[in-house]
């Protein structure tokens, strides 16, 4: 044995194993003591004693799951929004494809109005120029027609005056029965519309004879003759010479043609429908 083996404090004492008791408090977080004490060993030995403090595990646990429900929350709630900007752009898709679908009709349907109304406007144009050109061959017949009538007239007697007219003065008598049945038209010098000057003028230039434009010139422009000796192309004029207010083409037989009002337009008629007040004869 060993000399020292009986001295206590040299003496090491013998342990067994230490159960450790563990106790978490779930809701308040609550501080556990674990007492361990040697289970072996002398009488006299001294019991040894240790406290762990534990860390509060609630708390943190429950700031996990927050912060977990949080992040689910932000989650869903991202995916919602993407679902409703998703819902959004296909809305906004459909109805562009849709206003891009009716502005091509509205397009083509105006394309088609216009090109209708091109067509339209294209016959009008050539009905109108076939009818133009009809009406000139007919107004170019009768004056050719005219004109021969008039040319075998001249030399006859006519009331009141049995004078000779020449060939000019029938192509005058011709020009102004062919405008019968124009409108009149103050100012109007023609083709299809007249005053009575301007009738009276247009009737001599066709023989090359450029009378003045206006009534009161026209009165004076060649020599006057008395209403009992007129012949066929004589200009009648009614008002004074020089301040005549209308004048008219005598056309033999008693009757003349001049462009009246806009009520009868250009007419043929008897000088007792409006006895003319002087007459001058230019050819």
């Amino acid at each position: 044995m060993s000399l020292t083996a009986h001295i206590p404090s040299h003496r090491k004492p013998r342990r067994s194993a230490s159960k450790v008791a563990l106790r978490a408090g779930v809701a308040g977080g609550v501080l556990s003591t674990i007492g361990v004490a040697g289970a072996a060993g002398p009488a006299n030995a001294e019991p040894v004693t240790a406290t762990i403090e534990m860390p509060t595990i609630t708390a943190d646990l429950a700031n996990s799951v927050a912060v977990s429900a949080e992040a689910t929350q932000q989650v869903a709630h991202a995916y919602d929004l993407q679902a409703q900007q998703d819902e959004a752009a296909a809305k906004a898709a459909k109805a562009a494809k849709k206003d891009k679908a009716e502005a091509e009709r509205k397009a083509e349907a105006e394309a088609k109005r216009k090109a209708e109304e091109a067509a339209k406007e294209k016959a009008a144009q050539e009905a109108a120029a076939k009818a133009a050109a009809k009406e000139r061959a007919s107004r170019s017949s009768e004056r050719t027609t005219l004109s021969a009538s008039a040319s075998a007239s001249v030399g006859s007697s006519d009331s009141p005056s049995s004078s000779t007219a020449t060939g000019s003065a029938a192509a005058v008598v011709a020009f102004a029965r062919a405008q019968v049945g124009d409108a009149y038209v103050s100012g109007g010098t023609g083709p299809n519309s007249w005053d009575c000057s301007g009738l009276t003028q247009a009737a001599f230039r066709t023989i090359g004879v450029d009378l003045p434009r206006v009534s009161q010139s026209q009165s004076t422009a060649g020599t006057q003759v008395g209403l009992d000796n007129l012949q066929p192309g004589d200009i009648l004029y009614w008002g004074g010479a020089g301040s005549a207010y209308h004048v008219g083409i005598y056309v033999g037989g008693g009757n003349f043609v001049g462009a009246q009002n806009s009520g009868t337009g250009v007419v043929e008629r008897p000088m007792s429908y409006d006895m003319p007040t002087g007459a001058v004869r230019v050819l």
